[in-house]
């Protein structure tokens, strides 16, 4: 596909730095943050696996599993059309037809639109936010991908469970302060924390991201991994984070 003829004013190419796949992001909306990276390097998809990432925006997640897992396929579900085209736009151009699809549609409705049991994984990266957290942003789509505007952490959580196989898992990257509440939802919908790890600015700092996988139907045992340190020094990432980067 022309670089040109893909890309619609304001919008930008940028390179992902694996596999030498590019995605279209507009910057005067909202572009993927380093959260979707580290989600991708924590989800351990197995090979042949269908995967559904819920709240897929531009298409970030797949993209960046497709580069590095042996996958038979992704969904991504997304509610805001000028997301999702931008995310189609973006794997015609790196010719990832056949390996994924976006379907147009609220999280809160994933198992009517896919079915139950219809998935080996799913990976989210969902709206950090609700109405009690902060001022939400006055651009409607910031707000959406920000704040639980059109669906809840109930609603991911749910609908996760809904549509995963049995013994089959859930990954996710949320905010730690809410850590009560996802285990709360997790456990209701029958889905077992199996393994966590905690995300921090720098050594000195408390840690501002959580990565945690959940199996459906799990048995209980959780599993606490290393915290994960961005910074070494302000802009320098640490070894780690430049490995996930380098892929």
């Amino acid at each position: 596909m022309n670089t040109k003829s893909c890309l619609y004013p304001e919008e930008r190419l940028d390179d992902l730095q694996r596999n030498g796949y590019k995605i279209i992001q507009n910057p005067n909306k909202f572009c993927f943050g380093i959260d979707a990276v580290l989600l991708s390097g924590f989800a351990d998809i197995k090979k042949g696996s269908r995967v559904l990432d819920l709240g897929t925006g531009t298409g970030i997640l797949p993209i960046l599993l497709a580069a590095k897992t042996e996958a038979k396929s992704f969904e991504g579900l997304e509610i805001q059309e000028e997301s999702a085209d931008m995310a189609r736009r973006s794997i015609a151009y790196n010719g990832l037809q056949e390996l994924i699809h976006i379907t147009t549609g609220n999280i809160a409705e994933a198992s009517s639109l896919f079915g139950c049991s219809s998935f080996d994984a799913v990976v989210t990266n969902p709206p950090y936010m609700n109405d009690k957290h902060g001022l939400k942003n006055p651009d409607m789509p910031k707000a959406i991908a920000r704040h639980e505007v059109l669906c809840s952490l109930e609603d991911v959580i749910r609908e996760s469970s809904r549509v995963l196989q049995p013994k089959k898992s859930l990954f996710m990257v949320h905010r730690p302060f809410r850590l009560a509440e996802i285990f709360q939802a997790l456990t209701k919908y029958h889905l077992e924390p199996k393994r966590m790890r905690l995300v921090h600015p720098y050594l000195n700092k408390e840690p501002n991201m959580v990565l945690i996988e959940a199996v459906k139907d799990g048995n209980p045992m959780l599993k606490i991994e290393p915290p994960l340190i961005v910074y070494k020094s302000p802009g320098v990432y640490t070894d780690e984070i430049l490995e996930l980067y380098r892929f």
